[in-house]
């Protein structure tokens, strides 16, 4: 059945302004129109050749040019001649006026939205009823709000309408009782006394003071640059967490307490770029060196005993270079059955194919921006690890204004810094410049002890934590995956004084702050 959500003229006012002016066709980034804003065949082709000749370097639209395109289509043309296409062309040319082509063009891709939304079984004629001829006030009142109206705000409307009736008919279905404030309180106390709020430490000097260690059902986010090491450090904190020794220059192989079951998820790496990274941490020998095979004194001893670490390490590597939302949630829902995992690393969230493909089949054809589906993704990490009580790090690459941010802070992540909304802990990994050193110059002249920062950790988000909006100032070698905490500022490069917690888990997986 057509749908009632077309207004003729808009798409005749669009298609005779391009045929007028091919020049529109150049502006993509304002006007973008595709298959789904036409219903009728005829005006699909008409549209389609012209956009095809112009794809093909024509400036100037004919109708024996189109004629002539059509001639190697004739399906196409028959659909064409059927419907008296030059004709049709000729009249609405000296029809149609340029000046007005913005507002039919939004007219046009309105009535596309709303259309997508009906042809689903939405019933919008709340916002905007073509049937109604009875009620000519309402008529007015909706026509008017429509022209007033942008395409973002009438999607809104219409979602916010889905949210209220899933408030009303699924959220609510969760029967809630309240409680008097007090109820269990004193309990509560009595139980952070004996088990505090802190999970299994993570690797670095002031990282777990600041984080409390790795916590069961809470979301971290590190993002970083290309190269600056954010893959790097979530797989020295995998390491750190799975795996019973690391190697200490100054004390040799170390005991590093309980091992807990960790998965790694690499959405870009291969298994051996993962395992020569793990390697590299455990060991403390260059991932250069094991990938030459070019070993000095010592070193390739340690790396096959690093490996004997990594073996006997409940330490698991999922490859997943295209993947959608359900996928990482049957990868963490798997790998939770098989080996009993608690601790998720997924290396990172970004767009795929597959998740387009995932979220275009929820839309309906609607077109979501990349910040709305990385929201979503962020969304279900942080769903994930409340419904099934896991840890998880993930990380996003970050967008151009990183080079002169003096506020590293979440208006720094690549497409959307909505991703910050679901996460508990946010940082930033960043190269220090030399405007950095120059404000640091006291500090480094009183603490000769510290060499020169080569990368700076900013964190900017910490829920239930004291320390936000400070830096951790870090030494680094990316070729073994260790960065390495100093000492710690604010934004304004004033120190901040900081002890290192440490964290020992005993043998009843209780912890305790030493």
């Amino acid at each position: 059945m057509a749908s009632k959500y077309v207004d003729g003229t808009a798409i005749m006012q669009v298609i005779g302004c391009v045929y007028n002016d091919p020049s529109i066709l150049d502006a993509e980034d304002t006007y973008f129109v595709v298959e789904e804003d036409f219903v009728d065949d005829f005006h699909k082709i008409v549209y389609g050749t012209m956009l095809k000749l112009h794809e093909n370097g024509v400036k100037v639209f004919t109708l024996e040019a189109i004629n002539d395109f059509l001639e190697n289509h004739p399906k196409r043309k028959a659909i064409y001649d059927l419907n008296k296409g030059n004709d049709y062309l000729t009249q609405i040319s000296e029809l149609v006026t340029r000046s007005t082509f913005d507002y039919y063009y939004k007219r046009m891709k309105k009535m596309t939205l709303l259309r997508m939304y009906d042809n689903y079984g939405l019933d919008v004629s709340f916002l905007y009823d073509p049937d109604n001829i009875l009620d000519s006030k309402k008529k007015e009142s909706q026509e008017e709000w429509l022209d007033n109206t942008s395409l973002q705000a009438i999607a809104d409307k219409i979602d916010e309408k889905i949210t209220s009736i899933r408030a009303t008919y699924v959220d609510n279905d969760v029967k809630s009782t309240a409680h008097k404030a007090s109820e269990g309180i004193t309990e509560l106390i009595q139980r952070f006394e004996e088990v505090p709020d802190v999970g299994v430490p993570l690797y670095g000097n002031y990282i777990n003071t600041i984080t409390r260690g790795a916590r069961l059902g809470k979301f971290y986010l590190r993002s970083a640059p290309t190269g600056v090491g954010k893959t790097r450090s979530m797989i020295a904190d995998a390491c750190y967490i799975a795996c019973d020794e690391f190697y200490d220059e100054q004390f040799g192989w170390r005991k590093n307490g309980k091992s807990f079951p960790t998965l790694f998820i690499g959405t870009e790496q291969d298994k051996d770029e993962i395992q020569t990274m793990m390697l590299a941490f455990l060991s403390n020998v260059n991932e250069e060196h094991i990938l030459t095979g070019k070993y000095k004194e010592g070193e390739r001893d340690r790396v096959f005993y690093a490996a004997n670490v990594i073996a006997r390490a409940p330490l698991y590597i999922e490859e997943l270079p295209e993947f959608n939302l359900q996928d990482v949630e049957n990868c963490i829902k798997r790998n939770l059955r098989e080996h009993d995992i608690n601790y998720v690393f997924h290396d990172y969230i970004h767009t795929s194919i597959k998740i387009l493909e995932e979220i275009s089949r929820r839309a309906g054809k609607i077109a979501l921006r990349e910040d709305n589906i990385l929201f979503m993704l962020s969304a279900r990490l942080k769903d994930i690890c409340v419904k099934y009580n896991v840890f998880i790090m993930s990380a996003t690459q970050l967008n151009g204004d990183y080079q002169d941010s003096k506020t590293p802070d979440q208006n720094l992540l690549r497409g959307a810094k909505a991703i910050a909304d679901k996460i508990d802990y946010g940082s930033i990994l960043l190269p220090v410049k030399d405007q950095d050193l120059a404000s640091l110059e006291t500090i480094l002249q009183r603490n000769p002890q510290f060499p020169k920062p080569l990368i700076k950790l900013s964190i900017y988000k910490n829920r239930r934590g004291r320390y936000k909006s400070v830096i951790l100032w870090c030494t680094a070698n990316l070729g073994t995956c260790r960065i390495e905490p100093m000492f710690l500022t604010d934004f304004q490069y004033e120190w901040i004084g900081i002890e290192d917690l440490k964290v020992i888990i005993n043998d009843f997986s209780a912890f305790e702050e030493e």
